[in-house]
């Protein structure tokens, strides 16, 4: 008779070794992971901006003269100050006139005009206060019927593009991102009504976007498929209005 019919129990499943160095590999990594490249993130970019601006301060001023080793995050302060410094001489009379005669001379060259104008128009409108964003994040029927995608919503369209858009009724300016990239995609004008909007932040459709839906707003749980049930029969309510619409 073996051992473990003598006993009368079989013996309890043990982990290997194996198993638990993989478990803690895989924690370890999960709590480091982010941090690390957040650190990577920002220390790139100060030291991005150390060496471009680093040439325009003189030799006699940069820390590292009288300092044995290099002091990292000097260039961006500089270019923090100067910024705050060109802002603060733009906001008079005598800088918004120099700041109109160098736009006189940018506007009259053939091939920087264009150029200026459109970076000008999105510095505009990603930093000014009063110029809007992306705010909203809603749904469309694409790319196909009961298939929906998520997309940023901005402004209405202009005077002259309305003007020219088939339907009477209100249109939206709708950007829709790709997954894992969120910074690519399709920028389109959509009829509102056509348009579901949901309740999360642009930063949570981010996310959702970025992780192809592993991560999704809010969490998980019963909650968060009461939440994701809600969209969906919004969607199909929406849809059968569409083609109450058609059908008349």
């Amino acid at each position: 008779m073996s051992n473990l019919e003598s006993s009368g129990t079989p013996e309890p499943p043990h982990h290997g070794i194996a198993s638990r160095i993989r478990t803690y590999f895989l924690t370890g990594l999960i709590v480091a992971g982010p941090v690390a490249i957040t650190i990577w993130l920002v220390w790139s970019f100060v030291t991005w901006v150390d060496d471009l601006v680093r040439p325009f301060i003189p030799v006699a001023y940069r820390p590292e003269t009288y300092l044995p080793i290099k002091v990292p995050g000097f260039g961006l302060i500089i270019a923090f100050v100067a910024l705050t410094v060109l802002g603060f001489l733009t906001a008079n009379l005598v800088g918004r006139t120099f700041v109109d005669i160098g736009e006189k001379i940018l506007e009259r060259v053939p091939i920087v005009r264009p150029i200026y104008r459109g970076l000008k128009q999105v510095f505009e409108t990603l930093f000014s206060k009063s110029a809007s964003s992306f705010r909203t994040v809603g749904l469309v029927e694409f790319p196909a019927p009961g298939m929906w995608s998520l997309v940023f919503l901005s402004t209405p369209p202009g005077a002259d593009i309305t003007q020219t858009l088939p339907s009477e009724h209100e249109y939206v300016s709708a950007f829709m991102p790709c997954t894992p990239n969120p910074t690519t995609g399709f920028f389109f004008y959509v009829l509102r009504r056509d348009v579901i909007e949901l309740a999360i932040s642009v930063e949570d459709a981010a996310k959702l976007l970025m992780s192809a839906g592993m991560i999704q707003p809010g969490g998980g749980g019963a909650e968060q498929q009461k939440k994701l049930a809600a969209m969906a029969e919004t969607a199909r309510a929406a849809r059968a209005v569409r083609e109450n619409e058609a059908a008349e």
